[in-house]
C-alpha cells in the first residue's frame, strides 16, 4: 500500500509537469467538465419548470441528490479512468509493459490515467449539496462529514468495481465491445430518485447494476422526508462487494492474457 501511494505521488508530479507545459489544455478540460455538469443541472431546473415535484421529490431534494452524485463521480473519474483500456492496453500492446513492473497491474493502469481536474467537479457537487442543504433547512450533525466520506468511498468502490469488470472483458476479447459507453449512459439514472422508476428498473439499478448506491440511496441518509438509513448504510457494503468482484475478474483476466500479438 505504501509503495502504491509513493507511485501515486510520482505519477501526480509527472501529470502536473505535463499540464504546466500545456496549461490551455488543462483549463479546457476543466471548463468542458463543468459545462457538462452545468447542463445536467439546468436540465433538472427545466423539468421543475413544468412540474412542482418529481414523484414526491421537490426540486431542492433532487438537486441535493445530484450534488452527491457529482462528488462521487468526480472522485471516481480522477482515479479510475478505464475508458479506453481495451484500445490502449490490449490492442496496442501496452499491457505487456505494465506486467513487467512490480506494482499491481490495475494500480498501474489507474495511476497512468489519473485525472485530477475531475476533482473540481466534486468540489462543485459539494457546493451544490451545501446550497440544497441550506434551502431544505436540514439539520447538520457533527458526524455528517464522516458519514459523507464513508458513503462517497462506498460509491466510488461501486463505480470502480463495475468499470474494472467491464475493462477486464478486453482480456477475453480484443475487439471493441462498446459496453463501457452503454454503462456510462445507464449510470446517469443514478442521479435521480429511484422511486420515480418502475419496479423493474428499480431492481436493476439497486441489485444488478447498483448505480442507485452512487446517488439517491447514500444521499437519502442526510434528507428528512426521504431518509432511508438502511439502504444508505448498505452503500459501503455493496461497494466492498462490487469492488472485490471487479478485482477478482481483473486478476483472472490478467492470468488469461497472453501478450500483444498472441
Amino acid at each position: 500500500m505504501r509503495y502504491t501511494f509513493e507511485l501515486f505521488r510520482e505519477y501526480l508530479g509527472n501529470y502536473i509537469k505535463t499540464k504546466l507545459t500545456y496549461r490551455a489544455d488543462f483549463w479546457v478540460e476543466v471548463v468542458s467538465d463543468l459545462m457538462f455538469s452545468l447542463m445536467n443541472l439546468i436540465f433538472i431546473f427545466i423539468v421543475f419548470q413544468h412540474t412542482p415535484s418529481l414523484g414526491d421529490w421537490s426540486e431542492a431534494e433532487v438537486v441535493f441528490v445530484y450534488g452527491y452524485f457529482m462528488i462521487a463521480q468526480g472522485v471516481f473519474s480522477c482515479f479510475t479512468n478505464l475508458w479506453n483500456f481495451g484500445d490502449r492496453y490490449i490492442i496496442k500492446g501496452e499491457m505487456d509493459r505494465v506486467l513487467t513492473r512490480p506494482a499491481h497491474s490495475l494500480a498501474q493502469v489507474m495511476l497512468e490515467n489519473v485525472d485530477p481536474p475531475s476533482l473540481i467537479g466534486s468540489l462543485v457537487g459539494l457546493g451544490i449539496m451545501g446550497a440544497a442543504w441550506a434551502k431544505l433547512g436540514l439539520t447538520f450533525n457533527w458526524y455528517d462529514p464522516i458519514v459523507l466520506i464513508v458513503m462517497v468511498i462506498g460509491s466510488v468502490l461501486i463505480y470502480t468495481g463495475l468499470y474494472t469488470t467491464l475493462a477486464a472483458i478486453s482480456f477475453y476479447s480484443d475487439s471493441p465491445t462498446g459496453i463501457i459507453p452503454l454503462m456510462y449512459n445507464i449510470q446517469s439514472y443514478g442521479r435521480y430518485p429511484i422511486q420515480i422508476y418502475n419496479k423493474g428498473i428499480r431492481f436493476l439499478l439497486t441489485w444488478v447494476l447498483p448505480f442507485a448506491f452512487v446517488g439517491v440511496y447514500p444521499a437519502s441518509f442526510f434528507l428528512e422526508r426521504h431518509a432511508d438509513r438502511t439502504m444508505a448504510w448498505l452503500t459501503p457494503v455493496v461497494g466492498l462487494i462490487v469492488g472485490a468482484i471487479g478485482l477478482i475478474v481483473w486478476n483472472r483476466g490478467v492470468k488469461r492474457y497472453r501478450g500483444a500479438g498472441s
